[in-house]
């Protein structure tokens, strides 16, 4: 097995995965490359039953085996019924979770326009969503977003049981730590910090007050088994060290 020290871009690999932990069968939606490869390794590994598809398509292995068919009709039943798990990227996230990738700079007249909000209200509201951040910096974790796309916590609440039947938010990842929203109020709270990280560094690089419990543990260490699927089967190419770099 590998056992050479894992990576930054490693770490992040597992936390990603992290997040489909005990999920059961439910369609893995990563939106990005270190999500995607975390989502192939928890189906690798601890989470077999995850499906790795998000429309109508054909369910392939890694080696370009057909292993299965899921239509789109059945694709959009299992995720109005919250049976999928949707990790996306954020331009902006805050301490509740609200989530933008819409634009920066007041709606009236932005200074950058970014995606659109596509289906980030709909995902929030119907399936649990993750999100992954590559360059934690305090314009990524902001005091406010600039526009809802994914909703947080405090929004979801004050829209009533509608909303908050199917809203979850399990986790952020960024290249810095992990986090959950068991913060006061469901805020946001460091779970853990990726190796070589201080707590001190991501307050620093965060816009807001972070909420942490007691001493904060590092990310846990992946297995040698996992250490190889990741380098010799799932990213043999490297490609997680162009977007993580550390």
């Amino acid at each position: 097995m590998t056992t050479a020290t894992a990576t930054r871009a490693e770490y992040c690999v597992i936390a990603c995965a992290e997040a489909w932990r005990g999920d059961g069968e439910v369609l893995a939606s990563p939106m990005g490359l270190v999500p995607s490869l975390g989502a192939r390794l928890a189906q690798r590994t601890f989470s077999p039953e995850l499906l790795m598809t998000d429309g109508e398509a054909l369910l392939v292995g890694l080696d370009g085996t057909v292993e299965g068919w899921l239509p789109y009709r059945r694709h959009l039943a299992m995720v109005t019924g919250g049976r999928r798990h949707v990790m996306m990227g954020a331009s902006q996230i805050d301490r509740f979770g609200n989530q933008n990738i819409s634009c920066i700079g007041p709606w009236e007249q932005p200074s950058r326009q970014l995606l659109g909000v596509r289906g980030a209200p709909v995902n929030t509201l119907n399936n649990p969503v993750s999100y992954w951040v590559p360059r934690h910096s305090r314009r990524v974790f902001v005091e406010r977003v600039d526009m809802v796309s994914g909703v947080g916590h405090d929004r979801a609440a004050a829209a009533g049981p509608a909303a908050t039947r199917y809203h979850r938010l399990p986790r952020v990842v960024s290249d810095l730590g992990v986090f959950d929203f068991a913060g006061p109020g469901r805020s946001m709270r460091l779970a853990s910090v990726h190796p070589g990280v201080t707590v001190e560094q991501v307050r620093e690089a965060t816009g807001f007050v972070l909420a942490t419990d007691g001493e904060v543990p590092c990310t846990r260490e992946p297995t040698g088994e996992e250490l190889r699927l990741i380098r010799e089967v799932i990213d043999p190419k490297g490609l997680r060290d162009r977007e993580v770099r550390g």
